[in-house]
């Protein structure tokens, strides 16, 4: 399975090259769902377990199984097997009270954001997502629109796929948690879509591809066009920090690419 695995990632390497992007096999988990990257950091999720890189080490964060983790400016959140979300403080997941979730997001401007287990899109306000440090009750505002996945960033607005895979696109203000109208971002059917600290977009497709959304500015926020990253093989999640892309494959191994 590993000389198969490798052979793979050898047919990745020159197929992202030619596209610009330059790929290697990041450190391993073999079994990796999700991952995401904020801040300098990465997490992951190998068998419902949430894993922190360290180097070119992995290191297991909690024996607590989780469906979703984020890190970002609020810190390191995640939704639980029960649906409740959780909050790492102090070396630990601190259950909250509250709205049942499915997915949470701290890549904003120090709020929280979320879809809870009726597809309903909600937020955090700043101040009590930083200010939450002890089991409690969490006090979320909802976004008056359904979604399946939901990503903010403190520089380019939050991005939103619903369960009809249309991409939208809307600002929201992390004290307030108040939002401006929702905008259609036509183009391209994605399966989950991440907006990094640096204000770039990316996503997987319904057919496992990956896509960036190119043309933001302070004129088109929500982007004018979409590009295709060309990859070998489907892919079932993304994540961008710092001038890296973490790109998890449908069999759960990860790469990391720079352009």
């Amino acid at each position: 399975m590993k000389g198969v695995v490798a052979f793979l990632l050898v047919l990745c390497y020159l197929a992202i090259s030619v596209a610009a992007w330059t790929c290697t096999e990041a450190p391993r988990l073999y079994n990796v769902q999700q991952i995401d990257a904020g801040l300098g950091k990465v997490i992951a999720r190998d068998q419902n377990y949430p894993y922190f890189l360290s180097g070119s080490s992995w290191y297991r964060l909690s024996t607590i199984r989780l469906k979703h983790v984020s890190v970002g400016p609020a810190g390191i959140w995640g939704v639980g097997s029960n649906n409740l979300v959780y909050k790492y403080i102090a070396g630990n997941f601190q259950q909250s009270r509250g709205l049942s979730m499915l997915q949470v997001d701290a890549g904003g401007n120090d709020q929280v954001v979320g879809v809870n287990n009726g597809w309903g899109a909600y937020c955090l306000r700043s101040a009590s997502a930083l200010a939450y440090s002890r089991p409690g009750s969490l006090s979320w505002t909802y976004l008056s629109r359904s979604m399946k996945y939901f990503s903010c960033s403190p520089h380019n607005g939050c991005w939103g796929v619903d369960r009809s895979y249309r991409v939208y696109y809307a600002q929201v203000n992390p004290s307030t948690c108040s939002s401006s109208a929702w905008r259609i971002v036509s183009g391209r059917s994605l399966q989950m879509i991440e907006v990094g600290t640096d204000g770039k977009v990316f996503g997987v497709s319904t057919t496992g591809q990956v896509v960036q959304r190119a043309g933001i500015s302070s004129r088109y926020p929500y982007g004018t066009s979409w590009v295709t990253i060309p990859m070998c093989m489907r892919m079932r999640h993304v994540s961008y920090d710092q001038g890296k892309l973490w790109v998890v494959s449908q069999s759960g191994f990860i790469m990391q690419c720079t352009h």
